[in-house]
């Protein structure tokens, strides 16, 4: 993107007015971010690119919005440099701009987590009164992938997991569990993940696994936690 610097020159006047100038234009550019990031589904959008590349009609889905309204956010986030956007065939399809931004977004929603009760809250209720059970730790399921001790089962849309999986895991999409039941083993315990610890698509594949009888639980992490941690991810067509 051609950066206009005839927006960001400086006082050319005395050094006071120089510094000011200066000082206010630096933090003027560090408010973009602030901006673009302002939005609650613009946060979601970044959070669906976590997981991988998105067509804006992909994007819009998921997140509950029309095409229109998908595309007036991404490029809000787009004009912050958050996110690239390249022309597939007869479809615009959306990355975030490079690893940082995924870090980012990692990071201010552990920051939300540590600072707002009201998060916790919110999550906690909701699982509550769905009767879920505490999720299996990361260090626990790398641990039982290590042993070769459960079935890892992605439950993300089979775009995703082409774009990076937690090594060894199955892909199954949620929408797709009930009628392929049978490719699962069944004595084995299944954990499920998705998303990240907001995903409910791991509850809801836990809830089947268990009412046709499969021991099953859920993870909490999902690839961006992985990938924040440092350990490996796998990418490539659905096993």
């Amino acid at each position: 993107m051609k950066i206009d610097y005839s927006t960001i020159r400086l006082n050319s006047g005395g050094m006071g007015d120089g510094h000011c100038c200066f000082s206010d234009k630096i933090y003027e550019q560090f408010a973009r971010i602030g901006k673009a990031v302002s939005a609650a589904k613009r946060l979601e959008l970044l959070d669906l690119l976590t997981q991988g590349p998105r067509t804006v009609e992909s994007l819009a889905k998921h997140a509950g919005l029309s095409v229109a309204n998908a595309s007036r956010h991404l490029q809000i986030l787009r004009a912050a440099r958050l996110v690239d956007a390249e022309k597939r065939g007869l479809y615009v399809e959306y990355c975030l701009a490079d690893s940082r931004v995924s870090r980012f977004f990692h990071s201010l929603r552990g920051l939300a987590e540590s600072r707002l009760d009201e998060v916790e809250t919110i999550a906690r209720l909701y699982w509550e009164e769905r009767g879920a059970l505490e999720p299996v730790g990361g260090d626990e399921l790398l641990e039982r992938v290590r042993n070769g001790a459960v079935t890892v089962l992605d439950v993300r849309p089979a775009e995703e997991y082409r774009a990076g999986h937690v090594p060894g895991a199955r892909s199954i999409p949620q929408a797709e569990l009930e009628r392929r039941l049978a490719e699962l083993p069944r004595n084995r315990e299944v954990v499920a993940y998705c998303r990240g610890p907001y995903c409910v698509m791991a509850f809801e594949a836990v809830e089947l696994l268990r009412k046709h009888g499969f021991r099953a639980r859920r993870m909490a992490q999902g690839v961006l936690e992985w990938r924040a941690r440092g350990w490996r991810l796998e990418a490539g067509d659905a096993r």
